[in-house]
């Protein structure tokens, strides 16, 4: 059976319609009732008669016969496939735009700045979400601040209240969302504050699956938080697409992302203090694996995508290799020259260190090395201390006294 997630209560700014209503004089109980019935919310009659014989609401005020008149005027603005309404359900009706909005800009072709986008319209979507919620709990939501012991709500140039931004929606001890998705949320606030008011090379790749995530996070948040049919599903599916993925392209997607210093160790941090529980999962990072597939059967594609189960043993198996490619360990230059000595090649200092890697422009990030952290600083990978390894090795007479080092 379908959920009415409100019942038969009449809202504080229906409430305020139906009396102006009944003060008029020209409309019956039945006929006001109409108004205030849509699918999936039926009110009983009983409620109506409770306004006009003062039984209950007594404190609300009666609309102003302009309001009554543009209600009247504009009714039912009703969206029938959700049963939203524009008066009471505003807040629910943008933050599904601006999702959709999000997930449009970003599928554009066009779109140069796709993840920028996305993530400050998803973040005014989850906004508005949060906001609802906390409304229909009667949780105050306004930003304040104390003075002189008295307690004040922050205005806006204008003299409209302020309500708080999403950090503040998330660090509430009611927020209605999991650890995942919390931290999915913190990760693409850190990333805006980062980029904001500043030109930056292209993210969009290095943080997709964050960005993915996201959207099905939202979607999941919608149906648990207001019902089934809020859901995104009918109004946004797979994005078509003109070409496939070459294996150029496929090279492109796996090599080393060359992101701003900034960027990196922002990432770098915000992760290092996450739990491994939630670094996995797939409300925090959603991930989905391209896999080239060559066939001989007569009528099967050349190329597939094959979605594999994360719980099957397939899936176990490519969550441990990629797991093991995401958390590689980091050296300085000490710790390779202390590693390299303690296998016998006593004479490789520092100094050799950094000739080496400048004389294969290592610190290309391209070259999947190493990567820029905090404050400028290189760390490298242990793809490097192979190379070095390696570069011992082929110049052992050099580097190693005699017989120190097996040949």
């Amino acid at each position: 059976m379908a959920r009415r997630e409100r019942g038969n209560k009449l809202e504080r700014w229906e409430v305020a319609l139906v009396k102006a209503m009944v003060a008029e004089g020209r409309h019956n109980d039945q006929d006001i009732l109409a108004y205030f019935t849509r699918p999936m919310r039926t009110i009983n009659h009983a409620r109506i008669s409770d306004v006009r014989e003062e039984r209950k609401h007594k404190t609300v005020p009666a609309a102003s016969p302009e309001e009554l008149a543009r209600f009247l005027r504009t009714w039912p603005q009703v969206d029938p496939q959700t049963g939203l309404h524009i008066l009471g359900d505003e807040r629910v009706i943008k933050a599904r735009e601006a999702m959709i909005q999000a997930v449009h800009g970003y599928n554009s072709p066009r779109a140069l700045f796709k993840a920028e986008i996305f993530i400050a319209t998803a973040v005014i979507a989850w906004t508005y979400l949060l906001h609802h919620v906390y409304e229909r709990k009667g949780i105050d939501h306004r930003l304040k601040r104390t003075v002189d012991g008295k307690e004040e709500v922050l205005k806006t140039r204008h003299g409209a209240d302020k309500h708080w931004a999403l950090e503040d929606c998330l660090a509430h001890r009611e927020c209605p969302l999991d650890e995942p998705t919390k931290a999915n949320l913190r990760f693409l606030i850190a990333i805006r504050h980062e980029i904001e008011h500043q030109m930056t090379r292209r993210i969009d790749d290095a943080i997709s699956a964050k960005l993915q995530a996201c959207c099905l996070n939202f979607n999941r948040a919608l149906k648990a938080l207001l019902g089934e049919r809020f859901g995104l599903e009918s109004d946004l599916s797979f994005a078509l697409q003109f070409a496939t993925i070459e294996r150029e392209q496929r090279d492109v997607l796996l090599a080393h992302g060359d992101l701003p210093a900034n960027i990196q160790a922002m990432a770098a941090t915000f992760e290092d203090g996450l739990a491994d529980a939630v670094a996995r999962d797939p409300r925090y990072a959603y991930r989905v694996y391209f896999i080239e597939k060559s066939v001989n059967a007569k009528g099967k594609a050349d190329q597939v995508i094959e979605f594999v189960r994360a719980s099957s043993e397939e899936g176990q198996r490519v969550s441990r290799i990629l797991l093991k490619e995401a958390e590689k360990r980091k050296f300085k230059p000490g710790q390779i020259v202390a590693l390299m000595k303690a296998e016998g090649y006593t004479k490789f200092r520092e100094h050799e260190h950094t000739q080496l890697w400048r004389s294969l422009k290592a610190r290309d990030p391209k070259t999947g090395y190493g990567v820029y952290l905090k404050d400028g600083d290189w760390w490298w990978y242990e793809s490097w201390v192979g190379r070095v390894r390696e570069h011992c090795a082929a110049n052992r007479a050099t580097y190693a006294e005699p017989d120190a080092v097996p040949a």
